[in-house]
């Protein structure tokens, strides 16, 4: 069963999700966006468990709080500088207790862009601390490939 809400399809299944943990998820997104918007490394990477793959867009890899934090220091002093996280949720499932996924169109600009032109994929773990990513992955969209790609094959649309 999907049940839409504010343009998010929360699926329900017997996993023993919550409404707590579905409210907790969003705050967690929340926060990461605030930590961000702030230009907090610390703040931002404390919401990583301290071994989760983080996945840029370019297809660097991270490992970790410890790195996420270190890398992302010099980022938002340098050219990120006052940039802000734009996140639009566009699904969120919980698979198992104590675990959810969370696919979000998003970016980080000065102002808000017109379209979200990335896709980011969220793993997260309930923890002693609350809701924590265990893994986050962030793709760049690519319109033109996925229109090709759809009209040569239109049962690939979502």
């Amino acid at each position: 069963m999907c049940i839409h809400a504010q343009n998010v399809c929360m699926h329900i299944n017997s996993t023993g999700e919550t409404d707590a943990d579905r409210s907790a998820v969003r705050e967690l997104l929340g926060n990461i966006a605030r930590a961000w918007n702030s230009g907090n490394a610390t703040a931002y990477s404390s919401f990583f468990l301290p071994g989760a793959p983080y996945i840029t867009f370019m297809g660097t890899v991270y490992l970790g709080a410890a790195e996420i934090q270190r890398t992302h220091a010099p980022l938002f002093t340098g050219f990120l500088k006052g940039t802000r996280m734009f996140v639009e949720l566009m699904d969120i499932t919980f698979p198992a207790p104590g675990v959810a996924i969370v696919v979000a169109k998003g970016d980080v600009a000065k102002k808000k862009p017109r379209k979200a032109p990335k896709v980011q994929s969220y793993t997260l773990i309930k923890t002693d601390l609350g809701w924590r990513v265990a893994l986050f992955q962030n793709t760049a969209r690519k319109p033109v490939y996925e229109h090709i790609g759809f009209f040569f094959t239109p049962e690939m649309k979502p």
